[in-house]
C-alpha cells in the first residue's frame, strides 16, 4: 500500500538486501560476465571457523543465513573514521545466490581501501576474488525521477554462491564523516547467527548508544577506550504484504561519538541538536537573488491576498521546478542555494523547499524545513535522534488572519503559531493538503530554536476518496450498458494524475478505465470516455465514461442473476496465508470510497431475491453496503472507509474477517424472475 514517491535518499549502507539485490544482480551479470575468473585461494581463518558451527533457527523457505558479521569502527578524529567489515553467509537454496553479490557504496567522502571475497564450497578448494575484479557503477535510478549523483557502488561477485556453500567478504573504508554517528543494522531479512560491533575512540572521547526494536546490550571493554557489542540468534524479518518499513522493525543500535567538550559541529545527541546542525547546513541557502525577487513580484502582482500569493508561489515551485535528485557528498543533506535552483529550474526535495522558502520570505512569510521519512513507522515518538530521514518538506507559518477551510494540513505550534505543512515535491497535491505518506508521520521541524520532532496530522478520510456513480440498463439477453462518473480527491487524485503525467494521447488516458472494467465485467466495450480536471490540480480529478458488456447477467433456467456491485473491488487476499501474520498491516492513508450503482431491470422481470445488507464496522476500517429496489431500478450503495493507518498484528484475524465479508458481498447477486 505504499505510494512510490520521489525523494533524496540521504543514508546508504552495504547492500545485499532483497529490496535492491535483484536489480544489482542483473547489473552484475552484465558487467561481471567477462571479468577475470576467480583464483583458488584459501579463505581467511575467521571464515573457516564457521564451517562446522550450527546454523541459526530457520525453516525450509530460508534462502540463506548470516553466519557471522563484524564491524570494527575506529574514530581517528572529527573528520576521519576507519571501518572494517566482515560478513559470511551459508547459502541454503537457489534464491540465496544473491548473497554472493557484494555492493559497497562510496563517494568523495568515503574511499574503499580494500575489498575481497571468498567462497568455501561444500567440496573442493576455496575461491578468492580481489578488489581488482570488482566493477564500479552509479546507483540505480529512483523510479520516476532523474538521478545525478557522485555516489557509486563497487560490485564484487563471489563465485560458486550455490546451495551448501559459504560465501564471505571483507572490506575497509576510510571516510570523512558528514556526521559523527553510525547505525549498526544487525537484524536482517534472513536469520543471523552472530553479529559483532566494536568501537575504538580517541582518548577523552565519549559515546552514546540507543537501541531500536531490540533490548539494549551492554558492551564489553576490549581495551583503552574500546568497546565491543555482540548479539546472537536473531530471527529473520521475512517480507509480508503491506508490512511496516524495515527500519521500523529491525534491531539496530544508533551510536554517536563526542570529542572532549561535547558534540562537534558534525555531531548531535538530541533532536534539538540535530535541528541546529541542519540549520547550520542551510544557512544562507535561502538568500534571494535579484531574479528571484523579480519573479516573486511578477507572480504575485495579481494575487489580492496573502493566501493567494502563497498559493501562486507554491504552485510555481511544484510545477515549474523539475525534480532531479542531487546527492553530491554533503548534497545528500545540504540544499543548493535558492538562486541556483531558480536559475537552472531543477532540484531535489530540499532544493525545492529552499526555493519556496526564499520566495515566501519575499512576501513576508516565514517558513521552516521539515525532514521526514516517507515510510511511516521509520520514525516514532520514541526514536532517538539519528539519520533516518529521506525527504524534506516545508512548514509555512501562516500570518495572523490567514485562514481558509482548504488549509487542512496545519498544526497549532506553541511558539510559532499556526503552521501549514506542504510538500513542494509532490506536484499534484494542492496547498492545504498532504499525501497519506506524510499523515500520522513524524518529522523534524527545524526552527531558529533548534529541532523538534512533531507529528503531522491525519486528514479526514473524506479528503481521499473515489466517488463512483453509475446509471445502467440491463436487457433480457443479459447485456449491461450505461454511464459512469468517477470523481477522485486527495491521494486518489494525485496518484492517477502522476500515472498519466507522460501520456500524450487521449486514447491512452482511459487505460485506467480499461483496467477497471477488465477486472470487473466480461466482454466490455467502452463507447465514450473523457478525463476531468487533469491539469487543474486544485480541483477533483475524474473520468466520465460509457460502456456496454455482453452477458453480464447470467441465466439460471428462467432466472437472471445480476451482480449489483458492478465495478471495483475492495476485498484483499493479503491475510489469506498459511503462516500467521507477524507484523502490523500498514495503509497508505485514510480513505473513504463510495459506490452508487443504479441498474434498470429488463422489461418483463421483477426481483425474486436481494442480497442482505452488510455492516462491518471495526476500529481500523468499516464497510457498509445495501441493495434496494425502487420500481424497476435496482439500487446498490456501499462505503469503504479506512480509519486507522496501522492494524496491529493482534487484530490480524479481525482484518481477515473484514476482507472476507467484503469479498462475500462483492460476489452476491440479485435474482430476477419473469413477471407474472
Amino acid at each position: 500500500m505504499r505510494n512510490k514517491l520521489f525523494y533524496s535518499q540521504v543514508r546508504r549502507s552495504v547492500s545485499t538486501s532483497r529490496q535492491i539485490a535483484p536489480v544489482l544482480f542483473g547489473i552484475a551479470v552484465c558487467l561481471l560476465g567477462f571479468a577475470a575468473p576467480a583464483v583458488c585461494g584459501d579463505a581467511p581463518q575467521w571464515m573457516h571457523a564457521l564451517v562446522n558451527l550450527p546454523l541459526p533457527g530457520h525453516d525450509e523457505k530460508t534462502d540463506a543465513v548470516m553466519l557471522y558479521s563484524e564491524q570494527d569502527l575506529t574514530v581517528v578524529s572529527t573528520d576521519k573514521i576507519k571501518k572494517t567489515v566482515r560478513v559470511a553467509y551459508k547459502i541454503l537454496r537457489p534464491g540465496g545466490r544473491e548473497y554472493g553479490l557484494v555492493a559497497v557504496p562510496f563517494n568523495s567522502n568515503a574511499k574503499i581501501s580494500s575489498l575481497r571475497g571468498w567462497c568455501i564450497p561444500a567440496q573442493g578448494k576455496d575461491y578468492e576474488v580481489k578488489d581488482k575484479e570488482a566493477v564500479e557503477i552509479s546507483l540505480p535510478k529512483i523510479e520516476g525521477s532523474e538521478l545525478i549523483s557522485d555516489v557509486k557502488e563497487k560490485l564484487l561477485r563471489i563465485p560458486a554462491s550455490d546451495p551448501g556453500n559459504i560465501v564471505g567478504y571483507q572490506y575497509e573504508v576510510e571516510e570523512h564523516p558528514l556526521v559523527l554517528q553510525e547505525i549498526w543494522d544487525f537484524q536482517k531479512e534472513i536469520p543471523v547467527r552472530e553479529s559483532h560491533y566494536s568501537l575504538q575512540l580517541p582518548a577523552g572521547w565519549e559515546y552514546k548508544s540507543s537501541w531500536l526494536n531490540y533490548p539494549a546490550a551492554k558492551p564489553a571493554e576490549a581495551g583503552s577506550n574500546q568497546w565491543q557489542w555482540v548479539v546472537n540468534d536473531l530471527k529473520e524479518i521475512r517480507e509480508e504484504d503491506d508490512m511496516p518499513p524495515m527500519s521500523g522493525l529491525q534491531g539496530q543500535m544508533v551510536i554517536s561519538f563526542f570529542p572532549p567538550g561535547g558534540p562537534a559541529t558534525n555531531g548531535f545527541s538530541s533532536w534539538q541538536e540535530m535541528g541546529n546542525w541542519y540549520r547550520n547546513l542551510t544557512s544562507g541557502r535561502r538568500d534571494a537573488s535579484a531574479e528571484i525577487k523579480q519573479k516573486v513580484t511578477a507572480l504575485t502582482a495579481s494575487a489580492p491576498t496573502t493566501l493567494d500569493k502563497i498559493r501562486v508561489l507554491a504552485r510555481f515551485v511544484q510545477q515549474d521546478i523539475r525534480y532531479v535528485a542531487i546527492e553530491l557528498g554533503i548534497g545528500g543533506w545540504q540544499p543548493h542555494p535558492a538562486a541556483d535552483v531558480f536559475t537552472f529550474r531543477y532540484g531535489d526535495c530540499k532544493d525545492k523547499a529552499t526555493l519556496l522558502g526564499s520566495m515566501l520570505h519575499e512576501i513576508g512569510v516565514d517558513s521552516y524545513y521539515v525532514a521526514i521519512n516517507t515510510q511511516r513507522g521509520s520514525i516514532t515518538s520514541e526514536t532517538p535522534a539519528y539519520q533516518a530521514f529521506n525527504h524534506v518538506i516545508i512548514a509555512i507559518k501562516l500570518p495572523p488572519g490567514v485562514s481558509d477551510p482548504s488549509l487542512i494540513a496545519t498544526m497549532q505550534h506553541p511558539r510559532l503559531g499556526k503552521i501549514l505543512f506542504f510538500d513542494p515535491t509532490n506536484e499534484f497535491t494542492p496547498l492545504g493538503q498532504i499525501g497519506g505518506y506524510l499523515q500520522s508521520n513524524y518529522g523534524l521541524l527545524v526552527t531558529p530554536d533548534g529541532g523538534e520532532l512533531v507529528e503531522l496530522l491525519k486528514q479526514p478520510a473524506t479528503m481521499n476518496s473515489i466517488r463512483r456513480t453509475a446509471k445502467l440498463t440491463l436487457d433480457p439477453s443479459g447485456k449491461l450498458q450505461g454511464d459512469v462518473e468517477e470523481i477522485r480527491v486527495g491521494d486518489r487524485a494525485w496518484s492517477q494524475r502522476w500515472a498519466l503525467r507522460t501520456v500524450t494521447k487521449d486514447i491512452d488516458r482511459i487505460k485506467p478505465i480499461e483496467s477497471l472494467l477488465a477486472g470487473s465485467v466480461p466482454n466490455f466495450r467502452i463507447t465514450k470516455a473523457s478525463v476531468i480536471n487533469f491539469q487543474q490540480t486544485d480541483q477533483p480529478f475524474g473520468f466520465n465514461y460509457s460502456f456496454e458488456a455482453e452477458n453480464y447477467a447470467k441465466n439460471a433456467g428462467n432466472l437472471l442473476l445480476v451482480r449489483p456491485r458492478v465495478l471495483g473491488s475492495k476485498s484483499k487476499g493479503l491475510m489469506e496465508t498459511k503462516e500467521p501474520r507477524r507484523f502490523a498491516v500498514e495503509f497508505e492513508g485514510p480513505v473513504r470510497d463510495t459506490d452508487k450503482f443504479e441498474i434498470t431491470m429488463p422489461p418483463g422481470y421483477e426481483v425474486d431475491d436481494l442480497p442482505p445488507p452488510v455492516d462491518a464496522d471495526y476500529s481500523f476500517a468499516s464497510y457498509h453496503s445495501k441493495t434496494e429496489v425502487t420500481g424497476n431500478v435496482i439500487g446498490y450503495t456501499r462505503t469503504f472507509e479506512v480509519k486507522e493507518l496501522s492494524v496491529p498484528v493482534g487484530k490480524a484475524e479481525e482484518l481477515k474477517k473484514f476482507y472476507r465479508i467484503i469479498a462475500g458481498d462483492e460476489r452476491n447477486t440479485v435474482v430476477l424472475k419473469p413477471s407474472k
